[in-house]
């Protein structure tokens, strides 16, 4: 009973996690390879304020703002680069991020990590249960949802699809497609923060390892596989994957396999990638109205 709820767990946190990712990847066609470094702004944040003493909701919001204004600040010149070099720089800002909490060890204690890190408390509420952290997981991931949805669903999200689909057309209809690029990283940023902040507060203790290229293209390949640009498509990818991540960890395997399982998840999920870009780029959900092959 326990590992499913911890599957549910994970499985909610990495659905806010992708749902993020795709405002930018599948509604404004904003390839960000850099998405985890605002998952490690939003774990360490609140990490670092609640060890501290401040109460969960501040360290929360802290987390969101300071996700908020780096993807703000990020994206003004990264948004001036065209296709590849955009790709190019927000993957290494994801990298320079990594390396500074890598390295600031007076503030994030490096490689060693942040141990201790108190469970969550709201309106007097200690989520300190897998139920109850089921509940709160899954709450924000419901709420997640709805706001999206929402957004993508308002003349905003149709002028994202726009972008996408056209952007010299969006421009000549009077779009400013720059500032809808800029408002859809903000919100990406936002909501991948609110996924780091749960992931930090249920395990603990997070370190760099936490928020490496690899969960840069777990979270991609989540999108990629369940579709792009439709709203059931990364919670399908999320239950999938991770469920395949996870319940692998659990079995009892040899020792001398053990050490081979970590590479060998990361070249199966490349592997996947590979094969979903090529043969099923649209993913398990096609997007309403979408071509094969877009």
């Amino acid at each position: 009973m326990d590992l499913l709820l911890h599957l549910a767990i994970v499985i909610a946190i990495y659905t806010i996690f992708a749902l993020s990712l795709n405002v930018e990847i599948g509604y404004t066609g904003l390839f960000n390879f850099g998405h985890v470094a605002f998952f490690a702004i939003g774990a360490y944040t609140s990490a670092l304020l609640t060890l501290s003493g401040i109460p969960f909701a501040v360290g929360l919001l802290a987390g969101l703002a300071l996700a908020g204004l780096c993807g703000f600040l990020l994206s003004i010149p990264a948004l001036k680069l065209q296709g590849d070099y955009f790709g190019i720089a927000t993957l290494g800002f994801g990298e320079i991020l990594r390396m500074v909490v890598n390295n600031e060890v007076w503030l994030t204690k490096g490689p060693m990590g942040l141990p201790g890190i108190p469970r969550p408390s709201l309106f007097g509420v200690v989520f300190d249960t897998l139920p109850g952290y089921l509940a709160l997981s899954g709450g924000m991931a419901l709420a997640t949802f709805a706001v999206l949805s929402f957004v993508v669903l308002s003349p905003f999200g149709r002028a994202l699809k726009a972008v996408r689909d056209d952007e010299t057309a969006a421009e000549i209809l009077g779009k400013n497609a720059f500032r809808f690029k800029i408002k859809s990283f903000v919100i990406g940023s936002v909501f991948a923060a609110l996924a780091g902040v749960l992931w930090a507060h249920y395990t603990t203790f997070i370190s760099p390892g936490d928020f490496t290229l690899t969960e840069t293209i777990l979270v991609l390949l989540i999108v990629v596989m369940g579709g792009k640009g439709t709203f059931l498509g990364p919670v399908v990818g999320a239950v999938v994957l991770i469920f395949f991540q996870e319940s692998v960890r659990f079995l009892r395997l040899p020792p001398e396999w053990t050490r081979l399982l970590g590479p060998l998840q990361q070249m199966v999920f490349g592997l996947l990638l590979i094969v979903f870009m090529v043969f099923r780029p649209e993913g398990i959900i096609r997007e309403k109205g979408g071509r094969r092959g877009d």
